[in-house]
């Protein structure tokens, strides 16, 4: 089968065509990634052994890490394959994806078999009881060992992405993400078991150690619908190991974007860490609430993620093409599309923010603060869309530097430093506090740097229209 032509819509489509074929996609893959990460939970919760739902949140951080390798591979993979595309440089892609590939299955290779050797000792370390360590190893043991195929699926959907082929790289994603939530009460739970209004005919009763099996098998079918799509000969990516390469640039090119992606990951999971730790002074009933809050505001956040991240490989293609002033226009389209759906979902939130926390959970002291916190968390809801546009942005560009500092500051060197400062300033209060106030430093910062970026790029393009026009 030939090739096809997907740079069509970074070059020819018109921008809210582009958008759309390229956001879409994508915001549908965070949709159905917001039901798989709860999934697990939901349904070794069914077991009603506390337990097993302690191990499964317990050993969350460390499967974290096997996200962050993907995206190290696939984030900045995607980004250099979609600048690569914009300035003609067709031969390189197929090197900049064996690396990706090979690169992240030799990295999860290590790391897999560092954590099956030492799946106690770091469980434990992390706050496992020995009530809860047998599940805990369990559930580690069958993810480490399927940990070549969780970064593999990551990283290849990525770089699918980056050529354009949006459609393809989420529904290799979203299959893989059903069935693992189809399989999930089949290997966790026994024949007879009660789930919703049925009893199951059949189950292998596995608990925890199931729901890895089921995240493992998840996502060896993604990585043999993308195997099948490879093979299909529709994609300019190479698979072939004799491509594999670190030399010209391709390593440094790769981890400069990817880098920043990944450290959002494990950022994300500190920063959870830490503020659980300054809200466990003031209560278990201030945790869960601050917990149902983050579930309900991830809904809007993941959609603005979606938007963002399906963007940058339009901005990378036109930033490799010098087109600057599609770029821009892409950009400011975005931005307003985003801050139209946090608009929206903030107002639709603020009004139903009660039942919205209810819908989690049944306890009238913790819907209080949750309402509270749900409230404190969507006021920054219209516009930290812009941020996310801005900084996937940067990654499209291959500037690694200014999305670092973005990532790094909204989870971590802004957001930490105001949580230990408000919560001594107006103790619960400043805490609930404190991630708004993160994201609206970060926010405004986002658009000062992007506004002397452009102006560079104008001011290049303008010198370089002069020398031609003297020529």
């Amino acid at each position: 089968m030939a090739q096809k032509d997907n740079t069509l819509i970074f070059s020819t489509y018109k921008i809210p065509k582009a958008v759309a074929a390229l956001a879409l996609p994508s915001m549908l893959g965070m949709l159905i990634n917001i039901i798989y990460n709860l999934a697990d939970t939901f349904f070794v919760g069914q077991t009603g052994n506390a337990n097993q739902v302690s191990a499964v949140s317990l050993s969350m951080p460390l499967f974290l890490l096997f996200i962050a390798l993907g995206n190290l591979f696939g984030v900045g993979g995607c980004a250099f394959v979609s600048r690569s595309l914009g300035e003609g440089k067709r031969d390189i892609i197929k090197t900049i994806s064996a690396f990706c590939i090979y690169g992240g299955i030799m990295a999860s290779v290590v790391l897999g078999g560092a954590f099956l050797l030492f799946r106690k000792p770091l469980l434990y370390f992390i706050g496992a009881s020995d009530a809860s360590i047998g599940f805990a190893c369990d559930y580690l043991k069958w993810i480490a060992l399927g940990a070549p195929f969780i970064v593999t699926s990551i990283t290849v959907g990525n770089l699918i992405r980056g050529e354009g082929a949006a459609k393809a790289s989420v529904t290799g994603m979203v299959i893989g993400q059903l069935a693992n939530i189809v399989l999930d009460p089949i290997f966790i739970l026994g024949a007879g078991d009660k789930l919703f209004f049925f009893n199951l005919p059949f189950g292998f009763n596995m608990g925890v150690a199931g729901a890895a099996i089921a995240t493992v098998l998840g996502n060896i079918i993604s990585v043999l619908y993308f195997l099948a799509y490879f093979l299909s000969g529709r994609s300019i990516l190479s698979i072939t190991p004799k491509r594999f390469s670190a030399k010209n640039g391709i390593a440094k090119g790769v981890i400069n974007v990817g880098m920043p992606a990944s450290l959002n990951n494990l950022l994300m999971s500190v920063s959870n860490i830490v503020i659980n730790m300054f809200l466990s002074h003031y209560g278990d009933t201030a945790v869960a609430a601050m917990g149902v809050a983050m579930k309900a505001n991830m809904l809007v956040v993941m959609l603005q993620l979606g938007l963002a991240q399906g963007i940058q490989p339009l901005v990378g293609y036109c930033y490799g093409a010098k087109n600057y002033d599609r770029m821009k226009n892409s950009i400011r389209f975005s931005m307003l599309c985003n801050i139209i759906i946090g608009t929206v979902m903030t107002v639709i939130y603020i009004f139903f923010r009660r039942d919205v926390i209810s819908m989690f959970i049944d306890n009238a002291e913790v819907i209080d603060y949750g309402t509270k916190m749900l409230t404190a968390l969507m006021s920054s809801g219209p516009l930290i869309g812009v941020m996310f546009i801005i900084n996937f942005s940067f990654q499209g560009m291959g500037k690694g530097f200014q999305s670092l500092l973005l990532a790094v500051g909204r989870q971590g060197l802004i957001y930490l430093p105001l949580l230990f400062i408000m919560d001594r300033l107006i103790g619960l209060e400043g805490i609930i506090w404190a991630q708004p106030a993160a994201d609206y430093v970060c926010i405004v910062m986002s658009v000062i740097m992007l506004a002397a970026l452009v102006r560079k790029l104008e001011k290049s393009q303008g010198n370089l229209k002069e020398n031609h026009n003297e020529a």
